[in-house]
């Protein structure tokens, strides 16, 4: 049985997408130069940054698009495509370009996150593909990384494997660690990417047995007193008592799932140094996100287990990523900005280029974008688009820990109004330059 990582991930597509193959076969078309770029129109209210992730899983699944045979007689026997389109289908290679933000970049309204330059037909055909990862990754890192940003150095673990699709979760996994998170729970994210694992015991573990201590003995004899101990599926008083009465004060950690946690955690707290377990953390869980981690920062808490508000993106489990042709070649050979202009989706034509600018200091003022030519660097910009394909050549992979040390580099960068929860404009604005936008009535020059 062919696994998951080793399938193909042709039909991981829209149906549409095949039959402008076909048409565009037909007529000739299928075989201009085409640039599609791939961004957001606008952020979710009270965003004020967005974080790329999937990148990387978006290359590895470029590598397995492939239509082979199983495929092929797939879209014959369906009558989905015509025989002239499977016989092209059969020899599909990408031989593009693909130049991108990294895994762990901050992104804006108009950021062209993804930049694919190639054919009409083998570019068309990856709209839904990239879209289905860099949505569904992109908004999960934006929702963990205000959650570490509010964390404040203390540790998050990842732990919503059990809200989500079994896939979605290992994807999940990835961007919460991308986006700061120390940890995760899920195993096949931790094997798939080398991302550390942490897990214990859940209330389960304690009602199995006889009485508490039993369960605490056990689990200690098990892992050691380094473990953590969840202490609240009784007495939360009795609880703590009689798990450093067993432990001493070596006690790595205690867990809290339920209640006020802050003022449970100050009690906890005096209770534990009162019985000389002063370096025994406190880690709180329950249904966490950024706002709940923000309201805890004061409190007697040293990490946050968060689920279900991570895997979902914390209210909006997508960003709102579009994929759309900005030029193509004309009849004479030349490459032309297209866009359209319905109401509330204009695009810009044009091939863009980025530049984050930044002050003196270091701090992040402007999203520059060129439009047909790159922007004038002003010394303290940062160039934002990486090679990531050149030629069908996959060149632009970086590891899990690299992806996230970029992540906490480019957010520093972000003056300190990013990190507001509450609804305002995009930390930085948006600006556009470029002979194309000075002729284009539709566009915009500054988005805020």
């Amino acid at each position: 049985m062919t696994s998951t990582r080793d399938a193909s991930t042709a039909l991981l597509t829209d149906h549409y997408e095949l039959t402008m193959l076909q048409a565009s076969l037909a007529d000739g078309t299928a075989h201009r130069r085409s640039v599609f770029e791939l961004f957001a129109r606008r952020l979710p209210d009270g965003r004020r940054y967005g974080v790329v992730a999937g990148v990387n899983r978006l290359l590895d699944a470029l590598e397995r698009f492939r239509f082979d045979e199983q495929t092929i007689a797939f879209l014959h026997d369906r009558a989905i495509v015509d025989q002239a389109t499977c016989d092209w289908l059969a020899q599909y290679r990408f031989s593009g370009d693909i130049s991108g933000y990294a895994d762990g970049e901050i992104f804006f309204p108009g950021s062209p996150v993804l930049v694919v330059e190639s054919s009409f037909a083998e570019a068309v055909l990856l709209e839904t593909l990239f879209l289905s990862i860099l949505n569904h990754d992109s908004a999960v890192a934006s929702a963990a990384s205000r959650m570490t940003w509010w964390a404040g150095g203390r540790p998050c673990i990842e732990m919503g494997s059990r809200r989500t699709h079994e896939e979605s979760a290992v994807a999940a996994a990835l961007a919460a660690y991308i986006a700061g998170f120390a940890t995760t729970s899920n195993l096949e994210a931790a094997r798939r990417f080398g991302i550390p694992s942490a897990g214990t015991a859940a209330h389960s573990f304690t009602l199995l047995h006889d009485s508490e201590r039993d369960a605490f003995v056990s689990q200690v004899d098990a892992l050691g007193k380094g473990t953590t101990l969840l202490i609240d599926t009784y007495d939360l008083t009795e609880a703590v008592k009689t798990a450093i009465d067993i432990t001493g004060p070596e006690l790595g950690a205690v867990r809290l799932d339920s209640g006020d946690l802050p003022s449970l955690a100050g009690q906890v707290r005096e209770q534990l140094d009162a019985l000389g377990a002063t370096k025994t953390r406190i880690i709180v869980t329950s249904d966490l996100d950024e706002f709940q981690i923000a309201a805890l920062a004061p409190a007697a808490v040293d990490g946050y287990g968060v689920g279900t508000s991570l895997v979902t993106g914390s209210g909006y489990p997508t960003c709102g990523f579009v994929y759309k042709l900005v030029a193509r070649e004309d009849s004479s050979g030349e490459l032309t900005p297209v866009a359209k202009k319905s109401p509330d989706k204009i695009s810009i034509g044009g091939r863009k280029y980025a530049l984050r600018r930044r002050s003196d200091a270091g701090v992040a003022e402007l999203e520059l974008i060129g439009v047909g030519q790159p922007p004038v660097d002003d010394g303290d910009d940062r160039e934002l688009l990486k090679p990531l394909v050149e030629g069908g050549k996959i060149i632009g992979r970086t590891t899990p820990a690299e992806s996230q040390a970029h992540h906490l580099k480019v957010r520093d960068e972000l003056p300190r109004s990013a990190s507001q929860l509450s609804r305002g404009e995009p930390a930085i604005p948006t600006e556009y330059s470029g002979e194309v936008v000075a002729h284009n009535p539709f566009a915009p020059r500054i988005i805020r």
